[in-house]
């Protein structure tokens, strides 16, 4: 066991399962109540009819691309595309902006972004000083941390990004009991004390995110006196999944309904299969339903051993936007699971794109218990048609195509 945030972390998973699906209902109405874009994605849907995980996953996925483009039709009358429920004054109290640029808003609820619980499994605790070296500008990552870190009663320096010498100035001053940040950054602040003979003993603990956390770096960290934790978040979502001390996965958060999804589609795929992280939150500021985050992850059987019984991803895996070129034309992997869709004896399928630029080759590769004669002339017959490219079919024995969430691997010579 182990020093919870609160006891919903400890929760029996059949009643944190039916406490999210009793608020799920309610969460969609809101979106189609007071969010202009998802009264339209979900028009015809009666939210109290949405009560089971099979309900939710005939939902449409909106995924962050197409938010993007949602936004940008209708900036001209709303910033936020019709996707936020909260209006600029006292309810909005920023506004943030993604590459793109999507624009997201801050609620004025304590903790907005959920980020007090990986701060607590990372370590921090009331009347601490936390070295926040997340961007304060425009992006809402320092906003994000710091947002948590007053909630469980911390004090934070506004470090943000660069100047390295001063970063680490103010670290030996001020000894804060841990950082947040890019992993990246913190092991040039490292150096950089290194480099100058600054000892930074106060610093013991770091919370991670936006960038992968290998368990080299974290190795080469912990040697220089810090424990590094990692978490998943979104400019959108706030808190997914954090780190325990365990270090076995991560653990969802409580405030969110995470679905793995196969890339290209909203089928959610088995336990331990890699797919797209698909998302619904429970925040009704932003009412984000079936949000597609693009990270490619898969669920851990079993529970985290410091006694959490959440759920558990394993953690960034990839990207699930695959789309690529293919002599001339854009092949998306919702392409590749259409041709699948039509043909009941496919389990699985992964479109390999080989050969040199200017001479691409694709093959279609296809898990089948048994392959019916003439399956493969249907198969290409429906590549055509559905690609308007030309490809070969290869059946291949059940269970033997990687499980690494790809269903278009690009596997050509750019030299």
């Amino acid at each position: 066991m182990t020093d919870f945030y609160d006891k919903l972390e400890a929760r029996d998973p059949a009643e944190r399962e039916q406490d999210l699906l009793a608020a799920l209902p309610k969460q969609i109405a809101q979106a189609q109540t007071a969010a202009p874009a998802f009264a339209k994605i979900l028009d015809g849907i009666k939210a109290r009819d949405i009560t089971s995980r099979d309900a939710l996953a005939k939902l449409p996925v909106t995924r962050k691309s197409e938010l993007l483009d949602l936004q940008k039709a209708h900036r001209a009358n709303d910033p936020f595309g019709g996707f936020a429920a909260i209006h600029f004054g006292p309810r909005m109290t920023r506004v943030f902006a993604s590459p793109g640029t999507i624009y997201e808003p801050e609620g004025e609820a304590r903790d907005y972004w959920r980020t007090a619980r990986a701060l607590h499994a990372a370590g921090f605790r009331g009347g601490e000083l936390v070295h926040n070296c997340f961007s304060y500008h425009m992006t809402p990552a320092g906003a994000l941390m710091e947002s948590g870190a007053h909630a469980l009663g911390c004090t934070v320096f506004a470090g943000g990004t660069g100047q390295t010498e001063q970063q680490v100035e103010a670290i030996a001053d001020l000894k804060p009991a841990g950082y947040v940040g890019t992993p990246s950054f913190l092991k040039i602040i490292l150096e950089k004390a290194a480099e100058k003979k600054v000892a930074l003993p106060s610093m013991t603990k770091a919370l991670v995110s936006g960038e992968a956390f290998p368990p080299s770096l974290r190795d080469w960290i912990a040697e220089r006196g810090v424990a590094g934790t990692q978490c998943y978040a979104t400019a959108d979502l706030g808190l997914v999944a954090y780190e325990t001390s365990a270090r076995e996965g991560l653990v969802l958060d409580e405030g969110v309904i995470l679905e793995i999804v196969r890339p290209g589609t909203g089928d959610p795929v088995p336990e331990g299969e890699v797919g797209e992280i698909v998302v619904t939150t429970l925040n009704p500021d932003y009412p984000l339903i079936r949000f597609g985050t693009g990270d490619l992850s898969a669920v851990l059987p079993g529970h985290c051993p410091t006694g959490r019984t959440n759920t558990r991803i394993k953690g960034w895996l990839g990207r699930a936007d695959q789309t690529t070129k293919v002599r001339g034309m854009f092949v998306h992997p919702g392409q590749v699971a259409e041709i699948a869709r039509r043909f009941p004896e496919v389990q699985r399928a992964r479109l390999v794109v080989e050969g040199e630029m200017g001479d691409d080759r694709m093959t279609l590769r296809l898990e089948c218990a048994a392959a019916a004669q003439g399956l493969a002339e249907r198969v290409a017959e429906a590549i055509r048609d559905i690609t308007k490219l030309r490809g070969t079919v290869e059946f291949v024995a059940l269970g033997s195509l990687p499980n690494d969430g790809k269903v278009i691997e690009d596997a050509r010579s750019y030299r």
